[in-house]
């Protein structure tokens, strides 16, 4: 038996098995599994190259990368052809787009990549419709946008989420607090510091025998579920922040449009028309988590030009290894002097671990 039909009998199994209290580690045991054979089937069979992927990622270029992920014919071309110079193929049948389009969105002084990834279609995860490559290159973006089509919004969303969630990438969530680790010898040694709802040591002991794990330590922070243990056990899981792109809203009514804009993480835009993609802009910057830091020379001005582009919760040693990673060795660092929001007074003589804000001006002084 393949490993798709046994995923199939899996699923199935679990579908007709109740839940309660009597079958919940039965219903554990058939996740884990499940889990396992998923990376099965991700990995491909032993001994296959790669011949097949060959030319369809990108290199990636720019501050941050972003996959626009969606079903044939719902805009992504259009969306990639209004926000840069890049022009994409659109037409009105589907699969117009056959391979990975790069363009750059040039915003706040950086260079976003966008990449216009080939239509997707329900059992992509399995490899329909080359929907494997599609996947695997959403896993290296930075924010996957999900583009829908406002008429047919509901349906769509939960069968892309189930493709995304099924290869390991996990939307606008967080990686659990658990602390899990391999050891040689020891057997399984299992603490949490929370009462735990869903998880018990039971239930633990069964999935790490699936994965023929007998010597561990797993310390539990926080009230996590079965799935998410498996996902750390798994230790492959991909957590991406997602916006929820509604395209086509000229074509419903005004109160649908008014509902998907009010949803969690959703923008609603017109690529046709050119409604709303300036907030989609911004949108996309927010969340990005992106900010831009200006550095200084002494006795000269602010190069206010091009700005070193870090993360939130950047410090300054991250923009030193951004000039070049010698300024942040403490034999050449001596201090550095910043001005703007992360300043208590302008300038704030500060150390490496300095938290910088967006728009704050540096310079370092050296030895």
């Amino acid at each position: 038996m393949g490993v798709l039909e046994r995923i199939k009998e899996i699923e199935e199994e679990m579908a007709r098995t109740q839940k309660n209290k009597a079958t919940e580690y039965h219903l554990g045991l058939l996740k884990s599994r499940l889990a396992r054979l998923r990376s099965q089937l991700l990995e491909g069979p032993k001994g296959q190259g790669k011949s097949e992927e060959k030319g369809f990622e990108v290199v990636k270029h720019g501050d941050a990368r972003v996959a626009l992920v969606g079903f044939p014919s719902v805009g992504k071309s259009t969306l990639l052809s209004k926000l840069t110079k890049t022009k994409s193929e659109t037409a009105a049948y589907e699969f117009t787009t056959l391979t990975t389009i790069p363009g750059v969105l040039e915003y706040r002084d950086a260079n976003i990549q966008l990449l216009d990834l080939p239509g997707i279609i329900e059992g992509a995860s399995q490899g329909k419709g080359r929907g494997r490559q599609v996947i695997a290159v959403a896993r290296s973006a930075d924010l996957i946008l999900l583009m829908l089509d406002a008429t047919k919004a509901e349906e769509q969303k939960v069968l892309l989420e189930r493709e995304l969630e099924t290869v390991g990438i996990r939307l606008n969530k967080r990686p659990p607090n658990v602390y899990f680790a391999k050891k040689n010898t020891g057997g399984i040694l299992f603490t949490s510091t929370v009462p735990l709802t869903w998880m018990n040591e039971k239930m633990a002991y069964m999935i790490l025998h699936e994965y023929r794990i007998h010597n561990a330590e797993i310390l539990i922070r926080e009230d996590i579920t079965v799935d998410e243990f498996i996902d750390v056990v798994e230790g492959n899981r991909q957590y991406i922040r997602c916006l929820y792109v509604y395209n086509k809203i000229d074509s419903t009514t005004i109160e649908h449009v008014d509902k998907l804009a009010r949803m969690e993480h959703s923008v609603v835009v017109s690529c046709e028309l050119g409604l709303n993609l300036d907030y989609l802009v911004e949108k996309i910057w927010e969340y990005l988590q992106l900010i831009r830091v200006y550095t200084k020379k002494q006795g000269n001005p602010p190069d206010l030009k091009e700005p070193l582009i870090l993360r939130e919760g950047a410090t300054v040693e991250d923009a030193c290894k951004a000039i070049h990673r010698s300024l942040a060795d403490p034999t050449q660092f001596r201090y550095a002097l910043v001005w703007g929001r992360s300043a208590k007074h302008d300038p704030q003589r500060v150390g490496l671990t300095h938290l910088l804000q967006d728009e704050d001006v540096l310079q370092v002084v050296k030895k």
